[in-house]
């Protein structure tokens, strides 16, 4: 069996910036795929599109189970027995995931007649049927420190995705252009994975029993769907409320400015959780890992905030110059946002999801409330608001955990390789 090769802290900055080139690659397709778009579509068919994909993406939450993390943390002497469970857990899970998409999709085309909306929602439901036979070997390959590899996997996928989508949205010029690249990018990712870690389960082994993913598996699911909420929810709202064409212009605006800035924040998140897992001063750790992080962000956060007004109607065209300040008060989000994550990663590495949980759910709450009260004042008042409760409520959370965090005196991590 192969030595686990563990992230160190001090792979942690060369990990963030392959993790954030690999982010930043994929939101700069999606932006590219947003200019084709926003020049080629009508906002009605953004819009359709943009439902169907916001009720996907709610859905797709639901993989993350905590499954993967348990792996990554596992001791040694536990790791193969771990992955034979968590295969079985993946397998089953994702199958019971495309059956729930399926039904939503049905209730959907019972509740509005829209079968196109259906079929969308079930192709969508594909990339089920491709994730379980991957997810183990991602696992190990993040284990043993390889993030830099596993982030230009999966950004391969999405940038391919996304630059057959602006093809896509030249021929068709429909929301299948939006759609259909997203299942036909995800064998990218699953063969991928599955050549950068091999794995095969060691026959005769048990696994462990269930209940070792279970109550930290719940925990870490219950954040992973409210936090697609707190994304997703929004649109779905602004859809009912405004309608399709609204929607539409709501989601270029969404990709334009929190899509592209909020890339760092999720390269954060991944890079720092197994870091804080093998630090021997966690506290230390984090510290630094906040403080390069947001030194680094922040900044280019700020300036693209400031170059709204002129990117916009470069970029989408003089007919969408007006969503140039919704645009920047959307960039503005992403700053409490890899606050928060810090915060969020560290009660993850401490065994406490379950704290996170709790406040990522008030955090969601708040958010669908306010677009549901500000929406039929008009989008950039919804983006204001949008800012302002993200800002409240994510720092007012993150503060008081970071603070008790980095008063931890010196301590040794928990180790989990065999030296």
């Amino acid at each position: 069996m192969r030595t686990p090769r563990f992230p160190t802290a001090g792979s942690f900055a060369s990990h963030l910036m392959a993790l954030g080139l690999s982010d930043v690659a994929q939101r700069a397709s999606r932006l590219a795929v947003v200019v084709v778009v926003a020049r080629n579509l009508d906002a009605g068919a953004i819009g359709l599109a943009a439902g169907a994909m916001a009720a996907s993406d709610l859905l797709k939450a639901l993989t993350e189970n905590g499954v993967n993390q348990r792996i990554i943390a596992a001791p040694e002497a536990d790791l193969e027995a771990a992955c034979i469970t968590g295969r079985k857990i993946h397998r089953a899970w994702c199958l019971g995931l495309f059956a729930l998409q399926v039904l939503v999709g049905a209730g959907v085309w019972a509740g509005t007649g829209d079968a196109l909306v259906f079929g969308m929602i079930v192709l969508l439901a594909g990339e089920y049927l491709v994730m379980p036979a991957g997810l183990i070997h991602c696992a190990l390959a993040m284990r043993e420190g390889r993030l830099a590899r596993t982030a230009a996997i999966g950004g391969t996928q999405v940038v391919f995705a996304n630059l057959l989508t602006a093809v896509l949205a030249l021929v068709l010029a429909g929301p299948l252009a939006l759609v259909l690249p997203r299942l036909i990018a995800a064998p990218v990712w699953l063969i991928g994975m599955r050549r950068l870690r091999p794995w095969r389960p060691v026959p005769g082994l048990e696994g462990l029993p269930l209940r070792h993913f279970t109550g930290y598996g719940a925990a870490v699911l219950g954040v992973e769907v409210v936090k697609a909420a707190r994304l997703q929810a929004d649109k779905l709202v602004i859809g009912l409320i405004l309608g399709p064409e609204l929607l539409g212009a709501y989601f270029l605006a969404f990709n334009a400015g929190l899509g592209l800035a909020s890339s760092f924040a999720n390269a954060f998140g991944v890079a720092l959780f197994p870091a804080l897992c093998r630090a021997e001063d966690r506290a230390q750790a984090l510290r630094r890992a906040l403080l390069l992080s947001v030194g680094l962000i922040a900044p280019v956060v700020v300036v693209q905030a400031l170059l709204a007004p002129w990117y916009v109607p470069i970029l989408f065209g003089a007919k969408w110059a007006g969503m140039s300040a919704i645009v920047s008060t959307l960039c503005l989000a992403a700053i409490p946002a890899l606050v928060w994550t810090a915060a969020a990663q560290w009660l993850r590495a401490e065994g406490r999801p379950a704290l996170e949980f709790r406040v990522t759910l008030a955090m969601t709450v708040l958010l669908i409330a306010n677009t549901a009260l500000t929406a039929p004042f008009g989008l950039g008042v919804t983006a204001a608001g949008y800012l302002a409760v993200a800002s409240l409520t994510q720092l007012g959370a993150a503060l008081p955990a970071l603070a008790s965090a980095l008063r931890l005196p010196r301590r040794p991590a928990l180790r989990l390789a065999n030296a």
